[in-house]
C-alpha cells in the first residue's frame, strides 16, 4: 500500500471545515447526501460514496449515496465487506477486492473499497462505505479522516440530531 500522506492531510483538513458547514445547515439525508457528493467530487480515488444504515434484524439498508446505482440495497451483518464491518462493528479496508472471498460486487470497475462504522451513543447506527476504482489507494490518513466524517454525521441516524 502506498500513502500519499501530506497532500492528503491538506485536503482532508479542509474538507472537515466543509463537512461541519453541511452538519450546521443540512438536516438528515440532505446533509449526508451532500457530504457524499462532496466526498466524490473532492477526493480522486472516492469512485462511490454512500451510507447504509442499521436496520431491526442485524440488515444494512442503503441510505444516500452518490456513485452509480447498486443492487446491494439490503445486506445482512456479515455478507460482503459492508456485513462484515458491522459484524465486527470496526472498519474495513480492502486494497484489492479480487482477494476477498467474502465480496459482494457492485461494479467489475471496483478495484478496492473501505467501510467505516458510524456509532451514536456507543451502538452501531451505520456506515460509510467507500469503492474505489484504484488499486490500494487507501492510507491511514483516510482511515483517521473518514472516522472524523462519520463522528460529524452520526447525529443524522437513529433519531433527532442531539
Amino acid at each position: 500500500m502506498y500513502d500519499r500522506q501530506g497532500s492528503d492531510k491538506n485536503l482532508f483538513e479542509s474538507l472537515l471545515e466543509r463537512i461541519d458547514e453541511i452538519t450546521n445547515s443540512l438536516q438528515g439525508e440532505e446533509a449526508l447526501r451532500s457530504v457524499c457528493r462532496l466526498l466524490r467530487e473532492a477526493v480522486p480515488h472516492y469512485d462511490w460514496v454512500g451510507f447504509y444504515i442499521v436496520s431491526p434484524g442485524d440488515e444494512l439498508v442503503l441510505g444516500p449515496f452518490v456513485g452509480a446505482p447498486t443492487e446491494h440495497t439490503k445486506i445482512h451483518f456479515g455478507e460482503g465487506i459492508c456485513g462484515q464491518a458491522a459484524e465486527r462493528r470496526e472498519a474495513f479496508v480492502v486494497q484489492d477486492v479480487s482477494e476477498e472471498k467474502n465480496y459482494l460486487s457492485c461494479s467489475v470497475d471496483v478495484k478496492s473499497e473501505i467501510v467505516m462504522p458510524v456509532f451514536r451513543g456507543g451502538r452501531l447506527v451505520g456506515e460509510l462505505d467507500i469503492d474505489s476504482h484504484s488499486l490500494s489507494p487507501f492510507s491511514s490518513d483516510d482511515v483517521e479522516f473518514l472516522e472524523e466524517v462519520c463522528r460529524k454525521v452520526s447525529v443524522f441516524f437513529g433519531g433527532e440530531r442531539e
